[in-house]
């Protein structure tokens, strides 16, 4: 297997735990060994105390284009062979998914297909202006199998969904933003920099809070909205009870600004 490093850069920016794809050469396309090592680095960071959200990110002028060809023709020729495939990257993108931790993104150049795919699984993104997304499978016979088919519609209806993967045609920053698949679009040049400033102000929030939030809002998608809400009430009754919460009524009613440790 080759090494982490010729692979992914992982590296700590204060309280952030940065992914940095890190393949330019080849537009960081993602095999199932870039999969695995991202896996493994977030389970480094999340057993870290001092770090308190991720950055996804790639080294170069795109951040992904997809997956790595050469491996899905390899992969193909057997069904263990696809169905090992298939599997690596849905347990890595789960896992950012369902991760403890904020899993930010930041966008430049191309995110297309599997990239797409991996985007789709972090919590906020930002698109440098000049980002392009698409999803470019049907070109190619090919189909979504890392997740996209499911989270794509989810993230902005099912008929701007069916239109991307159709049509493969890309669609810019500003775009996007309208459609509720990025949160925020910045200079390029200022892409990385906004994206670890905000990472920055996460680390100042109570890490339980956030994370309960996140299985919240994350489970909540699979449920009716009456379990939905009781699921809610379930999760939420001890975390009221909990030192963090204490911590912050005070700062309010103290007006000051809430040390969560």
């Amino acid at each position: 297997m080759a090494d982490i490093k010729e692979l992914l850069n992982v590296w700590k920016d204060g309280p952030t735990g940065v992914l940095e794809l890190a393949r330019p050469a080849v537009f960081n396309c993602l095999s199932m060994e870039v999969h695995a090592s991202i896996l493994r680095a977030l389970r480094d960071f999340e057993s870290d105390p001092s770090i308190r959200s991720v950055l996804i990110c790639g080294e170069g002028k795109h951040f992904c284009t997809g997956a790595e060809l050469g491996e899905v023709k390899t992969k193909r020729q057997t069904e263990a062979g696809i169905d090992a495939f298939l599997r690596c990257g849905h347990d890595t993108l789960r896992a950012l998914e369902t991760s403890r931790l904020p899993v930010i993104c930041a966008v430049q150049g191309l995110c297309l297909a599997g990239g797409l795919e991996l985007m789709l699984a972090c919590d906020v993104v930002f698109a440098a202006e000049g980002a392009k997304f698409g999803d470019q499978h049907a070109q190619f016979g090919l189909v979504p199998g890392w997740g996209s088919s499911q989270r794509l519609p989810r993230a902005i209806g099912l008929r701007r969904a069916m239109d991307m993967f159709l049509s493969v045609r890309w669609i810019e920053a500003a775009k996007a933003e309208q459609w509720g698949l990025v949160n925020y679009v910045v200079p390029d040049s200022e892409l990385r920099a906004e994206a670890l400033a905000y990472c920055g102000k996460l680390a100042t929030r109570s890490q339980e809070g956030l994370a309960l939030m996140k299985k919240l809002a994350i489970e909540g998608l699979d449920k009716t909205m009456d379990d939905a809400l009781k699921f809610e009430i379930e999760e939420v009754n001890a975390p009221l009870r909990s030192g963090p919460v204490g911590e912050g009524i005070a700062a309010f009613e103290e007006k000051r600004q809430p040390n969560f440790g």
